[in-house]
């Protein structure tokens, strides 16, 4: 007869399982990140490397070409933002002379207005500055300082894409066997329900980033501003870093305007339509396009966001989602985790709407007179 266990056993050894797993990966991020990001890659190859198949390439040629086409647009995509960023520093010394000009006149403005002096204002700004920013200056370390490592592992992100590919039916195999609690069709659903989602998310993102880079570049040319294509791309792309990277794509143009345009109303113009885009985004182009695909509870990938920024910087914040992704679709392969991969989806409309109360205790079965104890 099985030995049973307390609850409170279990309970603490699941708590114990999961922190070392968590400090595992933690300690193991300069490995784990560049072979999520090769994996996510390899998911997006997929189709292009099966064609190559199909039309009687060998897998290992498949393979590599694949790898070699991600490489290229990529480098290309780098190479255009790099080659922007050099041709505007060309510019820099103008751009400096006209941010001096506008600290000038503040501080003008801001000495007949409250009597501050010159060398009060500086030392008022600079104490104000250190105190405010202490705090998010230690986050932005602990989160930018992984980027280092990640881009020093790079080179290794297509050597693993490569592999995923070249090897999935050997992987698919390992899993199939490792996984004995689970029937080997139920391990192939699975994978197929991981690679759709995957596939699905992320090819609705590119048309995202896309529709937004074109409405950001509209709005940067009817104002005038040098530089329209680059600056509405590269907010386009920064959308990738959730909440950090829509501040950043804003106020990079927005500099930009208040440097080399006649007014400061230019700058707030940037942010106003950048504000009105991410509107759009957030309410109008991405549920209709990406929609449903993963379906994550928001609070939980608020959470999900925050604890991959923590343990992998901004690679974590990029791979959060499809991660979590991935971890609900996992938990639905086994009744013991189905209730974790419930809690990780995104609620019904039942569970919104008023008399949602009564309508859990139906579905449960419960007596609501002996449950009113628990009620809230």
């Amino acid at each position: 007869m099985e030995k049973q266990y307390p609850s409170s056993i279990i309970l603490a050894a699941k708590l114990i399982v999961l922190f070392l797993t968590v400090a595992i990966a933690y300690f193991l991020k300069s490995v784990l990140v560049p072979l999520m990001f090769a994996l996510v890659i390899a998911i997006m190859l997929f189709p292009l490397c099966n064609f190559l198949e199909r039309i009687k390439l060998p897998r290992a040629a498949a393979s590599i070409i694949s790898v070699i086409v991600a490489t290229l647009v990529l480098s290309g995509l780098l190479y255009f933002i790099v080659h922007q960023v050099i041709v505007i520093g060309k510019d820099g010394q103008d751009i400096a002379n006209n941010f001096g000009d506008i600290y000038d006149k503040i501080q003008s403005w801001l000495e007949s207005t409250f009597g501050l002096q010159p060398g009060e204002l500086i030392q008022r700004i600079r104490k104000e500055g250190q105190e405010s920013l202490s705090g998010v200056g230690k986050y932005l370390t602990s989160v930018f300082s992984s980027a280092g490592g990640t881009l020093a592992n790079g080179v290794l992100v297509p050597l693993y894409t490569f592999f995923f590919l070249y090897y999935r039916d050997f992987f698919k195999d390992f899993l199939i066997q490792a996984i004995k609690g689970a029937s080997a069709s139920k391990v192939m659903n699975t994978i197929n329900k991981i690679y759709h989602v995957i596939q699905s998310y992320l090819l609705g993102l590119v048309m995202v980033m896309g529709i937004i880079a074109v409405l950001n570049t509209v709005g940067l040319l009817v104002m005038g501003l040098e530089y329209a294509w680059f600056f509405g791309t590269l907010a386009a792309i920064l959308i990738l870093i959730p909440y950090i990277g829509v501040a950043i794509g804003s106020l990079v143009p927005a500099l930009f305007a208040l440097a080399t345009m006649d007014s400061p109303w230019y700058a707030l113009g940037v942010i106003g339509w950048f504000q009105v885009v991410q509107f759009l985004e957030g309410n109008f182009i991405t549920p209709n396009i990406v929609g449903g695909k993963v379906s994550l509870n928001p609070l939980v990938a608020i959470i999900s966001l925050l604890l991959g920024g923590m343990l992998f910087g901004l690679g974590g914040l990029i791979l959060a989602i499809p991660m979590v992704a991935v971890m609900k679709i996992i938990f639905e392969m086994t009744d013991a985790t189905k209730p974790f991969s419930f809690l990780i989806g995104e609620p019904a409309n039942d569970h919104l709407k008023r008399g949602s109360y009564g309508k859990l205790l139906d579905k449960h079965h419960l007596n609501e007179e002996e449950d009113d104890s628990s009620s809230i």
